[in-house]
Order: C-alpha cells, then structure tokens, then sequence
C-alpha cells in the first residue's frame, strides 16, 4: 500500500461515503482503494487524493493481467505489481459497484486496509457506494 490514511489538523477536507442512504465521513487527505477482480481474482489497487477539485487518482497497481485489467504500456513491473500514474483529472465523485463474486471494496491506509462493510458497520451487500470530496 503506497497511499496511508493521511489525517488534516483542523478544518479541511474530507472523504464522505455514501451507501443504502447511510453517510460516512473518514478525516482522511488520500487513501488506497483495493480489491480483487471478479474474474481474474487478481488484486488491484489504486492510491486517491481528496482535493478541493474532487477525488485524483494518483497511482494504480495490478498484480497481473487478464480480462479487462491488462496494464498501460507505460506500466512498470515493480515488487510484482505493474504500477503506473495515470493522467486524468480529478472526478467530482467515484461510484463503486459490488457483484458480490469477489469479496468488498476495501480502503487501505496506515498499514490497515477495512471493507466498506467494516467502515459503515453493517453489510453493504449489492448496495453501490459513493466516494467525493467533502467538508467535515
């Protein structure tokens, strides 16, 4: 995990969570996203930043290839995992399905990764969740 739970001194912003009409909000400035893909069973993870522009997505790594998830030319092999920093700008929000076939969502900083269901405290099941940027 590259990104840690990056916690702000006093007023700033924050990551909100939305799932099943149930808000969260983590004090956190970036984050990893980690999950496993549904078909290939390969793990993935991305390392995000909460900015005032919205959610930037900073670095990504796959631990393989397959369908779907083949790796950009410009990836590098490092510690087994293709990595690589993509170029696009921040998203106002991120939506995060579950199909259920490969376990949760998880959010990963301070050498500790959670499911969403950990983070909400109940299961989240099929429901979608909603990442954004948000005042505390």
């Amino acid at each position: 995990m590259a990104a840690a739970f990056a916690h702000r001194n006093g007023p700033g912003l924050s990551l909100c969570l939305a799932s099943a009409g149930v808000l969260k909000t983590l004090s956190i400035a970036a984050f990893t996203l980690a999950w496993t893909h549904s078909v290939e069973k390969i793990e993935w993870q991305e390392d995000w930043h909460v900015t005032t522009a919205g959610l930037e997505l900073m670095q990504a790594r796959v631990k393989g290839s397959g369908a779907g998830m083949e790796p950009p030319p410009e990836a590098r092999l490092l510690d087994g995992w293709f990595q690589w920093q993509p170029r696009r700008p921040p998203i106002p929000k991120l939506l995060l399905g579950n199909s259920g076939a490969a376990g949760e969502w998880r959010l990963c900083g301070a050498g500790q990764c959670r499911t969403l269901s950990e983070i909400f405290g109940h299961p989240i099941g099929a429901n979608a969740t909603i990442m954004r940027a948000c005042e505390p």
